[in-house]
């Protein structure tokens, strides 16, 4: 990355505590969206803590997500689970398509309100881009890889995890790289259900007509994609670097 990428992403992340811990000092810049009089900046409660209520949101159903994508990928490229990808893919394709709003509203009467209904939406729509990138991350291991570890005796789970997971891990932190930023945008509908979020700031400035809340969360939101999508990348260029030289040796 060239200097300047390296300033933009410092800038964002000081532009993102600030908004975070140092609300008032945007008060000046956002009261001219407001002409109702309302608060320029939001302070019905912490965004910080906010912030990290809609992280953890994000990072368990993604983690949950991330282990049904993770074997589900791994058990249909096997002889045994072949004969299963079409239902499979099915599935977590219904997951993506199912708009998670209406899950909040099946789940809601059985689960409650509060944070499982949110986490359970988010998870079923975080499957596809883990399910179809490890797919293709154990599809694309080198035949002459897998060769090399029958040759050297290795029974069908020592390749699958000494050989075809670690060359394979890049493409599948990819796919976990997409579900993570999806839900982060998604994870904001949770305010509708009472989940801690920011959604809670756009829901917030949307009730009350306040243009400054809603910019106020969306920019906060997008800061955490664009860091964490950063961030998730380095990982995982420096890991398809790893991987790449231990393919040559």
């Amino acid at each position: 990355m060239t200097w300047l990428g390296h300033i933009a992403r410092i800038a964002a992340l000081v532009l993102l505590i600030l908004l975070l811990v140092e609300t008032d000092l945007f008060a000046p810049l956002l009261a001219p969206l407001n002409d109702n009089g309302a608060p320029a900046v939001y302070h019905q409660g912490s965004l910080l803590f906010l912030a990290l209520s809609h992280l953890g949101l994000v990072a368990v159903s993604t983690l949950a997500g991330g282990a049904l994508a993770l074997v589900a990928g791994i058990f249909v490229t096997r002889p045994a689970g072949a004969e299963f990808l079409p239902l499979s893919r099915t599935i977590v394709n219904i997951g993506q398509t199912f708009p998670p709003v209406a899950v909040l509203a099946i789940a809601v009467p059985s689960l409650g309100f509060g944070a499982e209904p949110t986490l359970l939406a988010l998870t079923l729509y975080g499957l596809l881009p883990i399910f179809e990138n490890t797919m293709a991350g154990l599809k694309g291991v080198p035949p002459a890889a897998l060769d090399a570890a029958r040759g050297m005796g290795m029974t069908g789970w020592q390749r699958l995890s000494r050989v075809e997971l670690p060359l394979a891990l890049p493409v599948i932190l990819t796919g976990i790289r997409l579900s993570f930023v999806i839900n982060l945008g998604t994870a904001t509908i949770g305010s509708t259900v009472g989940a801690k979020s920011l959604g809670e700031v756009i829901m917030a400035g949307i009730t009350t007509t306040n243009t400054a809340y809603i910019l106020q969360g969306g920019i906060i939101v997008a800061l955490l994609a664009v860091l964490i999508y950063d961030g998730l990348g380095s990982i995982e260029r420096y890991l398809a670097k790893r991987t790449g030289m231990a393919a040559t040796r």
